[in-house]
């Protein structure tokens, strides 16, 4: 029964994002000619018919050219749904007005504002990340640590779609910010190592004077997530699988901790679970502590335990606007720095890359730049 209500749940949303533009576009006093209403039908029944097949194909079973279309497909769709029901309620507006006739140029905005946005965030999809640069003050950390450079990827999701050049330049940029400390807070692909071992290749060139370290996002249990914390140290990152390292800086000195996914130890993988007393074991109470988690949801725990500062991604930042309303019922962050109690601060990172559709709509990518800075 919960199967099957999961399953009309799902066949209800599908019908609403492609049936509500459909309505907008062609169906809603439009009044176009016979011939476009009926070509617009069927580019609209003919992608809801195929898109859950195409999804299977791409998602389920491997297959990266129908996983390329079915993303697409689902960005283009949620664009024009956001767009179509804003049009529909001024389309409402304009005739409790006593305008009408509108319903043509009301198709026809939402037409074009949807290709624009499209366009402009399948380019900010693409691009290589601006630099978003930060001050990040701790207490707790000593003076020989003021100005530490720590630089923040995360969600780069090397996927169905060839990014293997944009990996280059990402980490080119990444150099040219001569970090202290690398994090990359999971989110790494969507895929097997081996599969994307073209695209994550260029992380092994990243330098860092002090440490790189990696945690584990949610998509790495949709894969192989030991496999990936192998890769990435075989790239030369120091995976922060529940563990702790320590990094010391003019005499003083800062404990770099990391945890699984809030989602790992579902996966059944063995020894696999967001355990943070295991990370900080060892670890010297005095020193300040930068926690690496996938999800900002985990700072409860962080901010129980006294953590200085959470680096996190997961988000996106929403990635298509509306959609980070969405987010905002699940993470108690959507992007930025935020303090949790009395000692903690959490960044949460927009991300580096993009999860499934290609596009980015009002919500950037970003390479952070934190500078870690001491008391006033």
């Amino acid at each position: 029964m919960r199967r099957r209500l999961g399953g009309g749940v799902v066949l209800l949303v599908l019908a609403l994002l492609f049936l509500v533009p459909w309505w907008t576009l062609f169906g809603s006093g439009a009044g176009w000619p016979l011939p476009v209403f009926l070509a617009g039908t069927a580019v609209f029944a003919a992608s809801l018919v195929s898109f859950p097949f195409l999804m299977a194909a791409g998602h389920a079973r491997g297959d990266d050219r129908a996983a390329r279309i079915a993303d697409t497909t689902l960005g283009v769709v949620w664009v024009l749904f956001t767009w179509s029901v804003l049009g529909g309620l001024v389309h409402l507006a304009l005739i409790g007005l006593g305008v009408g006739g509108a319903g043509r140029a009301v198709a026809v905005a939402v037409a074009v504002v949807s290709a624009v946005l499209l366009a402009w965030g399948h380019h900010e999809a693409m691009r290589v990340p601006r630099v978003r640069r930060l001050d990040v003050r701790l207490p707790r950390l000593g003076a020989g640590l003021d100005g530490t450079r720590v630089v923040v990827l995360a969600d780069t999701h090397y996927g169905p779609i060839d990014r293997a050049r944009w990996s280059e330049r990402v980490a080119e940029a990444v150099d040219a910010l001569e970090a202290d400390v690398v994090v990359h807070a999971g989110d790494i692909a969507d895929g097997t190592p081996d599969r994307r071992r073209a695209q994550s290749a260029p992380l092994g060139t990243v330098r860092a004077r002090l440490a790189k370290v990696y945690v584990t996002g949610n998509h790495e249990y949709f894969g192989e997530a030991q496999g990936w914390l192998d890769r990435m140290a075989e790239l030369g990152w120091e995976p922060l699988h529940n563990r702790h390292l320590v990094v010391e800086r003019g005499g003083d000195a800062l404990v770099l901790a990391g945890v699984d996914d809030v989602t790992a130890e579902g996966s059944g993988l063995a020894g696999h679970r967001a355990d943070l007393e295991t990370a900080l074991a060892g670890a010297d109470p005095r020193r300040p502590v930068l926690l690496v988690a996938h999800q900002p949801k985990f700072v409860r725990h962080a901010a129980a335990a006294g953590i200085d500062l959470q680096i996190s991604g997961h988000t996106h930042g929403g990635q298509i606007w509306p959609f980070h309303y969405l987010v905002r019922t699940d993470q108690p962050v959507v992007q930025g720095l935020s303090r949790h109690g009395e000692r903690t601060l959490l960044y949460t990172s927009r991300g580096t890359g993009f999860w499934g559709p290609p596009f980015r709509i009002f919500a950037p990518s970003e390479i952070t730049l934190l500078t870690l800075r001491t008391a006033v």
